[in-house]
């Protein structure tokens, strides 16, 4: 690993960290180093959950998956008498749910929720589930423990964060994130200016390449083009990030990535197609640039080697397509054992946003900004947060379970999904 390549991220994760919240999270710039697979096994072996406040078993008496229009809702009861209402990644469950109602549901009925972990395990075993290993799978996997952690929460009046250590901060810095390719340079700076005017957000991500495209463009030289465009309209206080979704081989990445560190960039997204492990490592030791990755990453193992052999700088697991809050905690300790900081992914839909936020209140390797692309549609209510974006930030919900309700007469409304 280039020497440079270690001082230059030691420089920018002190500088990225100090003009978004001064002092707060100084410490988490700390500098890379390494660590040893055995250390990493530890760190994945360990518990993660918190249970000791609920001295009593809560136990799973039933799991039932609503749908209303294109949104699903989990009702979830305990044998006590609990009722929670949460809400799965809406496009997942919708191509999915055979397994979820299928493979996953049975294992978690009428066990103990505080032993949500090993239920985890015993899901991937079950019916060789493993054999599904995918988004597929884990997707469906982190609906029930989102499930499962508002039953623990509402049982014990306790947010979900202390069963994660405990909150650290309310109010999280957020990015605006923009889904377009194909358009002209100049829409797209029109588009970004709209969507963070009045926010006052201090960051903003736009996509580059043409998506899992083999090095073509969305549009011939627009990636060249809005780069510098991109710095010189929103100056040089604003943080940019940019996303290649897969676009790039090894070459290609390279010349692209010099581009961002002459505009001195703050993260480079998923440069080679997500699974070419090796060959993003070759782009993240060949630039300056931090290279973010991991939204499609379910594998432990892989998350391993990708922290242990520095195949990337900035670790992105997707809270629903990597299995949940528990797993991307294991990630989140992996890459601080690292001196590596954690920026996950955020699916669409649903409230993918505020699990995003929640994950960023207890994490204490969190990254400076956190992804956001707009409030849900879904009637929801919560008295300790507006649950929007203001001032550039989104307060964390912070009453018990995830801290949100719900509109019951949206819940009533919502029709079971069975396999009939």
């Amino acid at each position: 690993m280039k020497t440079s390549r270690r001082t230059f991220l030691r420089t920018a994760a002190v500088s990225a960290l100090a003009v978004s919240a001064p002092g707060a999270w100084r410490s988490h710039a700390a500098a890379p180093k390494s660590v040893t697979k055995a250390e990493l096994d530890r760190i994945v072996d360990a518990p993660v959950l918190e249970t000791g406040f609920l001295p009593q078993p809560v136990t799973v008496a039933s799991v039932e998956l609503l749908r209303a229009g294109k949104n699903f809702v989990i009702r979830t009861r305990s044998t006590d008498g609990v009722e929670v209402i949460t809400v799965p990644n809406p496009a997942r469950m919708a191509e999915a749910f055979p397994i979820f109602l299928k493979n996953i549901v049975p294992v978690f009925v009428q066990k103990d929720a505080r032993t949500l972990e090993a239920l985890i395990w015993d899901a991937y075993r079950h019916g060789s589930n493993y054999k599904l290993q995918g988004i597929a799978l884990w997707a469906g996997i982190a609906a029930i423990e989102m499930a499962l952690l508002e039953l623990l929460g509402q049982t014990a009046r306790r947010p979900v964060a202390d069963f994660f250590g405990g909150a650290k901060r309310r109010d999280i810095a957020v990015y605006y994130a923009s889904g377009n390719r194909g358009n002209t340079p100049e829409e797209e700076i029109a588009y970004l200016q709209k969507l963070v005017a009045g926010s006052g957000v201090r960051a903003v991500k736009f996509r580059l390449g043409g998506r899992m495209s083999r090095n073509a463009d969305s549009r011939p030289g627009r990636t060249e083009a809005l780069i510098p465009l991109v710095r010189r309209t929103f100056g040089d206080d604003f943080t940019l990030y940019a996303d290649s979704n897969s676009s790039y081989d090894v070459p290609n990445a390279i010349r692209i990535g010099r581009l961002m560190e002459e505009q001195r960039f703050g993260f480079y997204e998923e440069p080679c197609p997500f699974d070419w492990h090796w060959e993003t490592k070759q782009v993240a030791d060949a630039l300056t640039i931090p290279v973010a990755g991991g939204e499609q990453e379910f594998s432990m193992r892989n998350w391993q080697w990708m922290i242990e052999q520095r195949g990337v700088d900035i670790v992105q697991p997707d809270l629903h397509y990597g299995g949940g809050y528990i797993r991307a905690t294991k990630v989140a300790r992996m890459a601080a054992a690292a001196g590596m900081t954690i920026v996950p992914h955020m699916s669409g839909g649903g409230l993918g946003y505020l699990d995003v936020v929640q994950f960023a209140s207890f994490t204490p390797n969190i990254g400076p900004f956190m992804e956001f692309k707009g409030s849900t549609d879904l009637p929801i209510t919560c008295p300790t947060s507006s649950l929007k974006c203001e001032q550039g930030k989104v307060r964390c919900p912070s009453g018990p379970g995830f801290g949100v309700t719900v509109d019951p007469a949206f819940v009533k409304s919502a029709k079971p999904v069975t396999l009939g």
